[in-house]
């Protein structure tokens, strides 16, 4: 059986330099890991990469070819990826064993995991072929900074919890470069009654029910809740990749090493 993690988020949310400092982390504590890149308008790596969708289709080759714009253009380029699951993607996931580690990176058009099927079609093709994955949610914590940037973000991500269907870790990225920490902090574990104050005071009377409804949403179902990340910190990567293999269960059929103590030692 393989693992995965699906890295999605929107575009600038530090997807990409979440996968270098994944690798870097999992290279310092000798785990092994195989970074993919699903961006086929990707140039720059700070990452080996293990597959690239490029070879299959890239995104300038399109827009040259069919005169697309980028969105239009990053779509074909995922549309082509999925008629190509059984062919292109199959081959490539034949190269890895059974305990290998896949790390997608993901373009960050919302649409992608919002309503248009193309990764949840390449999810379930990766569920066919045994793997366990896991979507990791980045959300850049430097856009949480009121009530209604939190709300918006709880229900991108809620909206590709219920797209996927997948174990779902979300990541507030970026804590490093955060100007007010404890204004983030207050969004971790918030209160519903404080946050329907605050939304109401920042909104118009006539959306006050609205209002309600979401905060009921996200508190009553308790579905949406951000890990933040500092990668400035190893201890603190190393608590989001707890999580996210948490949800795989990875590392669960390893062998336990059992110490055998001298009787001096007792």
């Amino acid at each position: 059986m393989g693992y995965a993690q699906l890295v999605i988020g929107p575009a600038g949310s530090g997807k990409s330099t979440y996968c270098s400092s994944l690798h870097e982390h999992c290279t310092t504590i000798g785990r092994n890991i195989n970074i993919v890149n699903l961006d086929p308008a990707a140039e720059n790596f700070d990452y080996p990469v293990a597959m690239d969708i490029r070879e299959l289709v890239s995104l300038e080759d399109v827009m040259e070819e069919l005169g697309l714009g980028p969105n239009g253009g990053l779509l074909y380029c995922m549309e082509h990826l999925e008629d190509n699951l059984d062919e292109w993607l199959t081959e490539e996931l034949d190269n890895y064993t059974d305990d290998d580690y896949l790390v997608f990176d993901c373009p960050g058009q919302i649409e992608l995991f919002s309503h248009v099927p193309v990764l949840r079609n390449f999810v379930e093709h990766l569920q066919r072929k045994n793997f366990k994955v896991c979507v990791v949610y980045l959300l850049d914590s430097q856009f949480i900074t009121d009530v209604t940037k939190f709300i918006s973000g709880c229900m991108a991500s809620l909206s590709a919890m219920i797209q996927l269907e997948l174990p779902h870790v979300n990541i507030l990225s970026k804590m490093d470069l955060a100007p007010r920490k404890k204004d983030i902090e207050d969004f971790l574990y918030p209160e519903p009654q404080v946050l329907l104050s605050e939304l109401n005071q920042r909104m118009a009377p006539q959306f006050a029910k609205l209002n309600k409804s979401l905060i009921e949403l996200v508190d009553d179902y308790s579905m949406v809740s951000f890990v933040p990340l500092d990668l400035r910190k190893s201890s603190s990567m190393s608590y989001v990749l707890a999580q996210i293999d948490t949800c795989i269960q990875f590392g669960e059929d390893a062998d336990v090493k059992v110490k055998e103590f001298d009787q001096e030692d007792d």
